[in-house]
């Protein structure tokens, strides 16, 4: 009884780790959110949608690619799995010290902003983002060499935890869309706040994976 209470316990630490990662990593800064909330803020929510789709259909794919690519490796080198938490650890920790100093609203001011972000927020834009967004690449191999691959090995899983983590990328690009024209004064007023938050779940996940 006290063994079973224990592999419970665990379950809950390690699920709450991969939350806590996965809340840090998908709503903090990066390109495809920030693209999102620019789009909004210019074009509204209804305009950016189709961009915000491409975003979720894309990461889909690259978390079943990367699950099945973590998984070939797992099955021919064992080790590969204490290198990959080596490296989630100090990415999660390289991440967490960048949000710590990132300068969100001197991106969101600079004068070349607008200049910068004249693409076509379509759905093919936003889909071709995550295959070269260097975030959304070492985010999917992290995450699932971490939290998925070592613990899970059905097809079924892979796909729900693929259509989970697509789905956290769709409610944080809305997130930043729907709030993109209050966003900017809420993020100046509470920035060390926000990236305090931010950088502790990804510090916590880093120590978790151990």
């Amino acid at each position: 009884m006290g063994h079973q209470k224990i592999k419970v316990e665990v379950g809950m630490f390690t699920l709450s780790a991969f939350l806590s990662y996965v809340i840090a990593v998908t709503f903090s800064p990066g390109p495809n959110n920030l693209m999102s909330m620019i789009s909004s803020s210019k074009s509204g929510y209804r305009k950016t949608l189709p961009f915000i789709m491409g975003v979720t259909t894309g990461f889909f794919f690259l978390v079943m690619v990367s699950t099945y690519f973590n998984r070939g490796l797992f099955a021919l080198v064992p080790q590969f799995q204490i290198g990959m938490k080596i490296l989630g650890s100090l990415y999660m920790s390289y991440l967490a010290l960048k949000i710590m100093g990132i300068d969100v609203i001197g991106i969101l001011s600079h004068k070349k902003t607008t200049k910068n972000f004249q693409v076509l927020y379509g759905f093919k834009a936003g889909m071709i983002l995550q295959f070269i967004n260097p975030k959304a690449i070492l985010y999917a191999l992290t995450v699932v060499s971490a939290y998925v691959v070592p613990y899970y090995s059905t097809h079924t899983h892979y796909l729900l935890f693929s259509i989970f983590l697509a789905f956290m990328a769709f409610l944080s690009n809305t997130t930043w869309a729907l709030f993109g024209q209050f966003l900017n004064r809420f993020i100046s007023k509470y920035e060390k706040q926000f990236n305090s938050v931010m950088a502790f779940l990804l510090l916590y996940s880093a120590y978790a994976l151990w």
